[in-house]
């Protein structure tokens, strides 16, 4: 990163689960670096949902490196997640006719619910431990069921990592969704699913998807839950297989959760 920008930066790790994001500073100016990131961090820029884009740089290697604005500001915290600012900037998101038409040409794909049943149940069949739960034959048998009553003729840009820890606000008071590297066209219900969830009180759904601009029903709510089953499962998997006890541990008290709810 250092012969990129000179010997009058200092370049530090910003952490992240990816290792390729970095901090850079001079005696004028601060930037956000990172490598290879979304192809279509410019249209997230110009629609000013990141920070402003200043350059992209391509190196020989074929990397790509690109440098945002680096504001001031904190990440929301979960009780925020209520805002209505958080439904009304998701909503804009999902009604962006630039940021779909762009994340088509590289996504060919939109997210299939077919495909991604079959997917994980290659994953629970190659998990031994996950395939000799309880939780996961109830949790199959209610995707199976459910599959051919979730599909949307909706299809949007999703952000599909809605933690609070993604959403910034700069000390200007600018709203800002990052860290887009799981992106995907899909259903909406993915992200709003998520948000109502884990942010938001039930008897509080209402008032949030008005702000956000959609109706409670029951065509929404099974979407809904349906992806969370799917997404509960495969962070189950993912942290079984990484030896992380706890967080396996959560995730299928949260599956048990999600089926009460269901059935």
């Amino acid at each position: 990163m250092e012969h990129i920008l000179g010997k009058d930066w200092t370049i530090t790790p910003a952490g992240g689960s990816t290792g390729e994001a970095y901090y850079a500073h001079s005696e004028r100016k601060r930037l956000f670096l990172k490598r290879n990131s979304s192809p279509f961090l410019a249209v997230l820029s110009a629609e000013g949902i990141v920070p402003k884009l200043v350059w992209t740089k391509r190196l020989e290697n074929g990397d790509v490196i690109t440098a945002q604005q680096w504001l001031e500001g904190r990440e929301l915290s979960p009780e925020e997640m209520k805002h209505p600012r958080v439904a009304k900037m998701l909503s804009k998101i999902h009604h962006s006719s630039e940021l779909l038409d762009m994340l088509m040409r590289i996504e060919v794909n939109p997210i299939n619910p077919n495909q991604m049943l079959a997917s994980l149940k290659q994953q629970i069949k190659e998990d031994g431990v996950t395939n000799a739960r309880i939780e996961i034959h109830q949790a199959l048998k209610y995707l199976d069921r459910m599959t051919p009553y979730i599909n949307s003729n909706h299809q949007v840009v999703c952000h599909c990592d809605m933690n609070h820890n993604n959403w910034l606000l700069s000390n200007d008071d600018q709203l800002y969704l990052i860290d887009w590297d799981n992106a995907r066209v899909g259903d909406p219900a993915m992200d709003i699913g998520t948000i109502l969830l884990e942010y938001i009180p039930e008897d509080e759904w209402d008032d949030w998807l008005d702000h956000y601009g959609a109706t409670k029903d029951q065509h929404l709510l099974n979407r809904m839950y349906w992806y969370l089953i799917v997404r509960t499962i495969t962070y189950y998997i993912w942290n079984g297989q990484k030896g992380k006890n706890k967080e396996a541990a959560h995730q299928l008290n949260e599956l048990k959760r999600l089926i009460k709810k269901v059935n």
